[in-house]
């Protein structure tokens, strides 16, 4: 057995079944181990960032990690966005990152790189192997490093020579701590806060908290105390459509963020972080919660949130069940062809439990609005505010979950970042429906220029937002991956399309043109 052996059938003794991958030179003796550890599934990724943004999707859909493979300091700087929109989601991920065997690294090949540099800032956890008989012995300390609640980014930097060395075993599994519980102390004061006559917020955040067993807790305390019960703009993970209870998602723009809290005399937390302006602008707020709210963390992200929710709901006597939304499908759209009507013909043929990947910026609210009463499903935003995940995640979703019907919905712009994705898709004949939305042109930069109060923009400063000389093809992008592609200029051509993409397996793509 050499030190890929070692590593590999560590993972998969640790419960890695799934790499996603994108493997150079240094790489290559891991490479060959894969045939010795029939249990961990392979999927190629064609860019770094797919790789990395599918491994974020796995984990949302799972509740744990699976590997990525990258190449050096340089394969690995190409998958960070993702790895930060990760970061930001909890999301579980094991990154082994290969470089130059340790005799090498003296000699400065044109490839060599501080991979280690690159990696902290988008990692919890980073170690460099040193020799081939401990490398398995890595693998099992970054899962378990990266199981920590509520999910962390572990890399594992993997040295050519550590990898074709000599090794003796496999390493163990080691123990993985749960959620840490809740005070008890928590809890009364929560209770406290919620019934002392004040405005009460509840702002939840996880995915055991956001799952629809946890909304149920979530909702009965709101029925006993009347707090308002929200979420944050971009939850990682949240259940919602008919059936389950909806809390209110936070306003995006800082200053409508300020006005819809500016009554709360106090705000508990349950895995989240308090409400802050998504960026800067000139007078306008970044801390968006009233000066006299008081804040109290109920459960913070490393501590068992639904617990804590089911002892507050407890101590309460909230045994009344919430408002639930039934099922409500609209009526076939016609006439004006927008985000929201797109959105209510998805809302027709969705089927139960599918799952949607979203990295469509201006277009995702009314989407949302229109699915509200639809067929229970899961949906994934784009937690780090960097675009491209919308694609990666959607792959992700649909290796850990091939039994649901996954949509990610997308711009023309996001979308460009690793259309990639749309490759590995139909390599592996996911089951994924991808709509572009194609209004080619940075709309939601469109939106920033005006509000950051830069200068009236010209023609040089538009030129920046303008997609459309030339506009992408998205339907022969996608046929040149080989993903069966349409495009739509009306809704009831979008209507048709997403009928039968729906009915069908395997990848399809959409492009709806909304000019």
């Amino acid at each position: 057995m050499n030190g890929a052996q070692s590593l590999v059938k560590s993972l998969v003794a640790s419960g890695i079944d799934t790499c996603f991958a994108n493997p150079g030179t240094s790489e290559m003796h891991f490479v060959g181990a894969l045939d010795s550890a029939p249990e961990l599934r392979a999927v190629l990724c064609l860019f770094e960032g797919v790789a990395t943004g599918a491994a974020d999707g796995f984990a949302r859909m799972t509740g744990r990690p699976a590997a990525t493979l990258l190449h050096l300091g340089a394969g690995l700087a190409n998958g960070a966005s993702n790895l930060h929109n990760a970061r930001r989601a909890g999301s579980a991920v094991v990154n082994v990152v290969g470089d130059h065997a340790t005799y090498h690294q003296q000699y400065d090949a044109p490839l060599a790189s501080d991979v280690a540099g690159i990696a902290r800032p988008f990692s919890h956890w980073v170690h460099s192997g040193t020799s081939s008989k401990t490398i398995g012995g890595d693998a099992a300390r970054a899962v378990q490093a990266a199981r920590e609640a509520p999910g962390r980014i572990a890399t594992l930097i993997l040295p050519a020579d550590t990898a074709w060395g000599e090794a003796d075993v496999t390493a163990p599994a080691l123990p993985v701590a749960p959620p840490a519980p809740v005070s008890a102390e928590a809890v009364a004061l929560a209770r406290e806060l919620l019934t002392n006559g004040g405005k009460s917020a509840i702002l939840m955040r996880g995915h055991a908290v956001l799952s629809a067993e946890g909304l149920e807790l979530a909702g009965r305390i709101r029925r006993k105390t009347g707090a308002k019960l929200l979420c944050d703009t971009f939850a990682p993970r949240i259940e919602r459509g008919a059936g389950v209870v909806a809390p209110e998602r936070l306003p995006y723009f800082a200053e409508m963020l300020t006005d819809f809290l500016a009554e709360l005399d106090s705000i508990v937390l349950v895995g989240a972080q308090p409400p802050v302006g998504f960026f800067a602008y000139p007078g306008k707020p970044s801390w968006c919660l009233p000066e006299h709210c008081r804040i109290h963390y109920l459960a913070q992200p490393h501590e068992d949130g639904a617990s804590a929710l089911a002892a507050l709901a407890d101590a309460l006597g909230a045994s009344e069940a919430d408002e639930r939304p039934a099922l409500a499908l609209p009526q076939a759209p016609e006439g004006k062809f927008n985000a929201f009507t797109l959105g209510q013909a998805l809302a027709r043929v969705l089927p139960e439990h599918a799952v949607l990947s979203d990295d469509g910026a201006t277009s995702s609210g009314p989407v949302l609005a229109a699915l509200a009463s639809a067929p229970h499903h899961v949906h994934m935003a784009l937690t780090g505010g960097s675009i491209g995940q919308g694609l990666p995640v959607a792959v992700g979703a649909a290796v850990a979950a091939p039994d649901r019907k996954v949509v990610c919905i997308t711009g023309d712009g996001a979308g460009l970042y690793m259309p990639q994705a749309l490759w590995t898709m139909a390599r592996e004949q996911l089951d994924v429906v991808t709509i572009v939305f194609a209004n080619r042109e940075y709309k939601i930069l469109s939106v920033e220029m005006m509000r950051v109060g830069a200068e009236q923009p010209g023609p040089k400063a538009k030129a920046m937002f303008d997609l459309n000389d030339p506009y992408v093809d998205w339907v022969s992008l996608a046929n040149g991956f080989g993903v069966p592609a349409a495009r739509a200029e009306t809704i009831e051509e979008f209507s048709a399309q997403i009928e039968v993409a729906m009915a069908a397996k395997g990848p399809r793509l959409i492009e709806a043109v909304l000019l």
